[in-house]
């Protein structure tokens, strides 16, 4: 008899990581201002997180965006003006992005929407346990990086 997936314990990891990444984007999408999307949200968070000034062939490595997917997230948060597009001082031909005051506003508010069911998480679970998860979670991105 054939071994079933579920009795594959990496196959299981996979299932869990792909049902907790849905969960997640879930969860922050439902109390994102109206009109921001998800992926809009990364990349306002990257952002926030890394420092502004970065370039989208950064910005689409990091969030594993598709350079036409990413693109399309520019704009649309251009056209909020979310964000500002200025090209590098260094090399002309690249561009970088900033938030915008408007920007920042918008990332706050979402964070302070997103705030309650992380601070619910929180209680959920130890900082323990969070800590004692990320070594096996590190070296799986990292295999899996290096086999692309």
């Amino acid at each position: 008899m054939a071994a079933e997936p579920e009795d594959h314990p990496d196959v299981q990891v996979f299932d869990e990581i792909r049902y907790i990444e849905h969960l997640v984007r879930t969860a922050i999408a439902r109390k994102l201002p109206i009109g921001l999307t998800y992926p809009q949200f990364e990349v306002m968070n990257l952002l926030s997180r890394r420092g502004d000034g970065i370039t989208p062939m950064s910005i689409a490595v990091a969030l594993q965006m598709t350079k036409s997917g990413l693109t399309n997230t520019l704009q649309r948060l251009h056209v909020r003006k979310l964000i500002r597009t200025e090209h590098c001082q260094a090399d002309g031909r690249k561009k970088r992005i900033w938030l915008t005051g408007e920007g920042r506003q918008a990332y706050a508010q979402s964070m302070a929407a997103i705030r309650p069911k992380m601070e619910d998480l929180r209680d959920g679970f130890t900082q323990k346990e969070f800590r004692d998860a990320l070594p096996f979670l590190k070296a799986l991105r990292t295999w899996l990086g290096e086999k692309q």
